[in-house]
């Protein structure tokens, strides 16, 4: 019994054998590439989360930075036969990137193409002009809402209304009054504050902004349209 009693206990022992090898992952990662553009680095801002550049966007910036850089004679053609193989979300990908990096001079080029194009509402001429007011190209700014100007102006519809802010927000952050003017006419020529409702945030960032440009007048003139629009929508109710 004794000799069995050691025999089953030398046979559950275990034995000291090599440890196998850990085994490798056959798994297929999807590898995305890091865009590696020249460009005053320590200025950008970082990248949108979740939003990934594509091949073709990539070699687009590529491609733009190489000819702009050389300045080749035939350099409009170029930068047109680059910008026509995009596809929309490539395009405004490819502008939305330079603008990052402040390359405004390119991003202009990009942007005349999506407008073109595909047209351009009011939040990406905002993200245009404080890239370039950023960049201190306070002129482009001047042209950009002359632009708006000659194709009819600032609609005050309810879903303009963010693309309207964002827009005036970056206008007086480039300092540019003359043209913070300019949409304040061409938004009462679409009625607002006579028949259209005026945002009272969008009453405050444009009164302080005039402020700010030192003309409280015009300030005070805002607050006054404003304050006759409320006085005759509490009147029609009271009635």
């Amino acid at each position: 019994m004794a000799s069995s009693l050691h025999q089953s206990s030398t046979f559950l022992k275990p034995h000291h054998s090599q440890s196998p090898k850990p085994s490798t992952s056959t798994t297929t990662r999807r590898s995305y590439i890091p865009v590696r553009c020249g460009g005053p680095r320590s200025q950008r801002g970082p990248l949108v989360r979740g939003r990934f550049l594509s091949i073709e966007a990539i070699q687009a910036i590529q491609t733009l930075k190489r000819i702009h850089r050389t300045k080749p004679e035939n350099q409009t053609k170029l930068l047109t036969n680059t910008l026509t193989r995009l596809i929309k979300s490539d395009l405004v990908a490819t502008l939305k990137e330079l603008l990052r990096q402040q390359q405004c001079t390119l991003a202009l080029d990009v942007f005349s193409a999506v407008r073109s194009e595909y047209g351009a509402d009011l939040s990406l001429y905002a993200e245009m002009v404080q890239a370039l007011g950023i960049c201190g190209m306070v002129e482009d700014v001047d042209r950009l809402i002359d632009e708006i100007v000659d194709k009819g102006g600032i609609g005050c519809g309810e879903d303009q209304g963010k693309g309207i802010l964002n827009l005036i927000k970056a206008v007086i952050g480039a300092k540019r009054r003359d043209s913070t003017v300019r949409i304040y006419e061409m938004m009462k020529e679409n009625g607002w504050v006579e028949s259209v409702e005026p945002d009272e945030y969008v009453v405050k960032v444009l009164s302080n902004g005039f402020k700010g440009f030192g003309d409280d007048e015009l300030a005070q003139q805002i607050l006054n349209d404003y304050d006759r629009f409320c006085k005759a929508k509490f009147d029609t109710f009271r009635v």
